[in-house]
């Protein structure tokens, strides 16, 4: 506490402001008396001296205070006018943007009210369909019919008497209902299935018409499956129908020459797949 205050009498003892303070204020009254126009002259050089020290601090505190430096104004009208560039910059990057989302916008819109494809002609009860879906079906149907003939051997029983003369007339009594079942069974249909190009006369064909004409033709053997209209070009569009027909009973030639004799409507006939079934 000593030093502290040891340290502020030293400090106070050099700062000669304080106590030189009358000093100062008799030479500014001096000199504010000179200046208006007083004719007591001054006898104190030590007054003058502290008064050229205050108008020259006086003097340098102005000097300084006006070479305070303030921004300058062309470089405040470039910053503004690169921050309207800039400005402008982004509204158009941002009015871009808008114009592609609406373009998107509307994109989806027509892709979500786009039609629904041709509706297809009411499916018969026998679909038109590829051969392959059916050969798990065959193969059932076969292992069916085998394990069937199977069973029928195993009831014949061509050796079941010691007798001989009796097993001979067993054997041939039951050689005959074996023959006879054998008669009896039906084999398997041979099928196919057919698809078929109908193609009309021009843009203006009614082809709804058309349609009921083909199927119009009728056979034993021959059973219509699913259609649908296949555009060709220029506005024209082919029917393009399925069918299961028995190889035995229907042919391709014969399915030609029904359709074909409707002229006013059907102008050929082409066959687009054929399948074994």
């Amino acid at each position: 506490m000593s030093h502290c205050c040891v340290f502020s009498v030293d400090f106070l003892a050099q700062e000669k402001i304080w106590f030189d303070k009358p000093r100062y204020d008799e030479a500014e009254r001096r000199f504010y008396e000179r200046m208006n126009g007083s004719s007591q002259p001054s006898q104190d050089v030590g007054a003058n001296t502290i008064l050229q020290d205050i108008a020259r601090a006086r003097e340098n505190i102005q000097k300084s205070l006006a070479g305070v430096s303030t921004p300058d104004q062309g470089e405040i009208v470039s910053r503004i006018k690169s921050l309207e560039l800039e400005n402008h910059s982004l509204h158009k990057v941002v009015d871009d943007l808008r114009v592609a989302l609406s373009k998107l916008e509307c994109r989806v819109a027509v892709l979500e009210k786009s039609p629904a494809a041709v509706t297809p002609a009411p499916t018969p009860s026998v679909p038109y369909t590829n051969v392959s879906s059916y050969q798990p079906l065959l193969s059932t149907l076969s292992s069916c019919v085998s394990e069937e003939e199977d069973d029928d051997d195993d009831d014949i029983d061509l050796f079941g008497s010691d007798d001989d003369e009796e097993a001979e007339k067993l054997k041939e009594q039951r050689l005959k209902e074996y023959a006879e079942k054998k008669a009896k069974k039906p084999g398997i249909i041979a099928k196919s299935s057919i698809l078929l190009d109908v193609k009309p006369w021009d843009d203006e064909t009614d082809m709804a018409k058309l349609e009921e004409c083909v199927r119009s033709v009728q056979a034993d053997g021959l059973l219509w499956g699913t259609s649908k209209l296949v555009p060709v070009g220029y506005g024209i569009k082919k029917l393009q129908i399925a069918c299961v027909v028995e190889d035995d009973k229907v042919g391709t030639d014969m399915l030609e020459e029904e359709i074909t004799k409707f002229e006013d409507y059907i102008q050929s006939v082409d066959v687009a797949a054929f399948n074994k079934i």
